[in-house]
């Protein structure tokens, strides 16, 4: 396979690319430095800083060590089957050996920039709310800028991964890629899993507690479960998101790599110039990051927060189009780069305003939810689950007319090309990853500073950390909406990966060798094909079961905090005198134990199923499961995080002071909803992004091997042992529950309220 050789434009270019993703860095290293030297507070604001940094610090490493044995055993299967995809240019072993390694690296990457995220956070919260006492700017200007240095990493640790990749394999790069793009995606599982369930159920135990049944407020030092809520914000939402990002990040350019390729036996230099202008792109979008990240400043203390956050992330999408365009009509001399890439700055924007727009305290839809809650729970719910089941209708919609876009841009050039200018619609979607980041990592620097302001008694800050709180969960909401679309955009590109090795695996060829794009195109997945209507049928049912299984698993921890809550409320003297101090300690471990048992199971659902499918349906099924997917997750997570945001800015309508206030029955029954929301928009919704990633690229490695021994009684016996392992996973973790073993107990007994 031949791509033909470098021009001098091309070497500077991929040094020049290095040399940006290396500056990324640094300037990430120089912000931390910036937020580290900035007033940490006092002394009482340092020390419930540092039971939040223990906690999260704790979780990751336990988190760490439990997956560490999976990760092994993953590394050891995609060695093999790598070492299968080896052709007369490449040997199968270096093949084997360089995915596996890359898989390791590619779990480092996305580890890492979890970890530096959620660990400036913790330390950026405290000086936000120290800084919150004398300016409103400072206070932003911390808060966002701890953010941009997980945003830096983000973009950084993937692009250094791939170019160096590139350099090294150049035309056999994409199976590399796989193990790399693999690796990070499935550490952003998991951390998004755990992290999700340990957050949610800490928060849906401090709310039920304190603020319902105690009548206290949401953030107050006397509840057991403050601490832990504040350290599941960081090991959720900042490990969570930068992780998840990651992995969108380097599957969009894993698909665009391999749709590339399939030019490489009729146009070799079309194949190249297809690949390494994703890379120039990715160069840009660190260049356009750091800008962005620098204009998110207040022109007054009285200019509204969210005003400068919009700002750097629009002027980062205006930059990066003006650089997508030179490079398109300067060294691809085709313009139709530059439409695609564009496309994708301009869905980025269309989501990030329709979330906003269905979740903020702004706009009709969460005002509707407060005035709904005048009458009670049911209503909110009821109004609220219809915002979410409505923002996913225009979600697709916004999507769908990117696809339409590339059609019309790419029609000439084929099924190829089409899904071609889809990965870079995606591409250009993720181009501002290094402000999408800050803008979410920024909402739990924020929450965390006003839980801090508020249990360290600085109410001088209180009026400044709630107003920055508020514009949090909007930018959470946001972000989240545009991981979504960027998960689904990812994995449309990889659907046509998928039918790529199919067809090079069908010629009898190893699936590292690239086919022609025309048979690529003439291979088909009718729907009206019995395997391919099951493997649909299957596909879309997965977001539902993983949904299912982990706010259930929100639910199951959240009824050991809310016991343990109310026994120290009940059996500690004083403690709500505030004469007394709980043990947060006892919940942050309930917390953490909980969230690692619990990642087990959809862990194996994520990895198993698509290996499972294709073994009994053989590859015509496995892609009917894969597109099934696509769809219904795209949809149940937009629905998830549209309602759970807008559930949870309801409830700061009224804590505003509408209808009645706080304490009010309104504010009761919005409690309900916010704690109904709570495991959909930090649990389910954002978990189901990885889902799609892992599930689309589990796939895309074992379809070759499935092609091969498709209906042999090793394929059959292969499916049902590892539909076993996932049925007894699923039951061990039901069965493992505290809270579900003192529910038969009672039952058992009569004890039953």
């Amino acid at each position: 396979m031949d791509i033909g050789q470098f021009t001098a434009f091309e070497t500077i270019a991929l040094w020049g690319t290095l040399g940006t993703a290396v500056i990324g860095i640094i300037y990430g290293l120089m912000l931390r430095k910036e937020i580290l030297d900035k007033d940490p507070g006092t002394e009482k604001m340092q020390q419930i800083a540092g039971q939040i940094q223990e906690g999260a610090s704790a979780y990751l490493n336990r988190q760490f060590k439990t997956i560490i044995g999976l990760v092994v055993v993953l590394f050891i299967a995609l060695t093999i089957t790598g070492w299968m995809a080896g052709t007369e240019e490449v040997s199968g072993a270096m093949l084997g050996l360089g995915r596996g390694i890359a898989f390791l690296l590619g779990c480092f990457a996305s580890g890492l920039t979890g970890f530096v995220g959620m660990n400036l956070a913790v330390r950026g919260n405290v000086r936000c709310a120290a800084a919150a006492r004398t300016s409103v700017g400072e206070a932003l200007a911390v808060a966002f800028r701890s953010g941009a240095v997980a945003g830096m990493f983000t973009v950084a640790m993937g692009l250094i991964g791939a170019t160096i990749i590139f350099m090294v394999f150049k035309a056999h790069a994409t199976e590399i890629l796989l193990g790399f793009g693999f690796g990070g995606s499935l550490l952003a599982l998991f951390m998004r899993v755990g992290g999700g369930i340990y957050t949610k159920a800490a928060d849906v135990g401090a709310d039920l507690v304190g603020k319902v049944e105690a009548g206290i407020p949401e953030d107050d030092p006397r509840n057991a479960a403050v601490i832990a809520d504040n350290v599941g914000d960081n090991v959720g939402d900042c490990a969570g998101m930068a992780a998840d990002i990651f992995e969108s990040y380097e599957v969009t350019l894993v698909a665009s790599m391999i749709l590339a390729l399939a030019h490489a036996p009729t146009d070799p230099d079309l194949a190249r110039i297809w690949i390494i202008f994703p890379l120039i792109v990715r160069g840009i979008g660190v260049i356009t990051s750091i800008i962005g990240t620098n204009i998110v400043k207040l022109r007054n203390e009285q200019e509204h927060p969210m005003a400068p956050i919009t700002r750097g992330f629009v002027w980062s999408a205006l930059l990066s189009a003006f650089g997508f365009f030179f490079v398109a009509w300067l060294y691809a001399g085709d313009l139709k780069l530059f439409w695609a890439t564009f496309a994708g700055l301009v869905l980025a924007i269309g989501i990030y305003k329709l979330t906003e727009y269905y979740t903020s305290n702004q706009y009709p839809p969460v005002q509707e939810i407060a005035a709904a809650s005048q009458t009670g729970s049911a209503t909110n719910l009821l109004a609220g689950f219809g915002v979410g089941l409505e923002g996913t209708v225009w979600a697709l919609l916004a999507i769908c007319a990117c696809l339409f876009f590339s059609i019309l841009v790419f029609g000439g050039e084929g099924a190829i090309g089409i899904l071609y200018g889809v990965s870079l619609v995606g591409l250009g979607m993720l181009t501002t990853t290094g402000v999408v980041i800050s803008m979410d990592t920024y909402g739990p620097v924020a929450d965390n500073a006003q839980g801090i302001c508020e249990m360290a008694d600085v109410p001088e800050a209180m009026p400044v950390v709630e107003v920055l709180d508020a514009v949090g969960n909007t930018t959470k909401a946001a972000t989240k909406g545009l991981a979504i679309a960027s998960a689904v955009i990812a994995a449309i590109a990889l659907f046509g990966s998928f039918v790529s090795k199919v067809a090079a695996a069908q010629m009898g060829g190893a699936a590292g060798e690239a086919v022609s794009a025309s048979a690529v195109e003439s291979l088909m997945i009718p729907v009206n094909d019995p395997h391919v209507f099951i493997g649909l049928l299957i596909g879309g049912a997965m977001p539902f079961l993983f949904s299912s299984m982990t706010i259930r698993a929100v639910g199951r921890a959240a009824f050991q905090i809310i016991n343990e809550v109310r026994r120290q409320f009940r059996e500690i003297p004083g403690l709500m005198e505030g004469k007394a101090m709980p043990e947060s300690a006892k919940v942050v471990d309930i917390c953490t134990a909980s969230a690692i048992r619990e990642l087990v199971a959809p862990g194996l659902l994520a990895v198993l199923s698509p290996i499972i499918v294709g073994a009994w349906f053989g590859w015509l099924g496995l892609g009917g499961f894969l597109a099934g997917i696509i769809v219904t997750g795209q949809l149940m997570a937009v629905l998830l995080c549209d309602a759970g945001g807008a559930w949870d800015n309801a409830k700061k309508v009224i804590e505003d002071g509408a209808y009645g206030g706080k304490g009010s029955d309104a504010h009761a029954a919005a409690v309900v909803g916010d704690t109904v929301g709570d495991p959909f928009k930090d649990t389910a919704g954002p978990a189901l992004n990885p889902l799609i990633k892992v599930m689309n690229l589990v796939g895309l490695l074992v379809v070759p091997i499935i092609v091969r021994y498709e209906g042999t009684p090793g394929m059959w016996i292969t499916g049902i042992l590892l539909a076993a392992v996932v049925g007894v996973a699923m039951v061990k973790a039901k069965s493992a529950s505290g809270a579900e073993v003192e529910v038969h107990e009672r039952v058992g007994s009569g004890d039953v309220v």
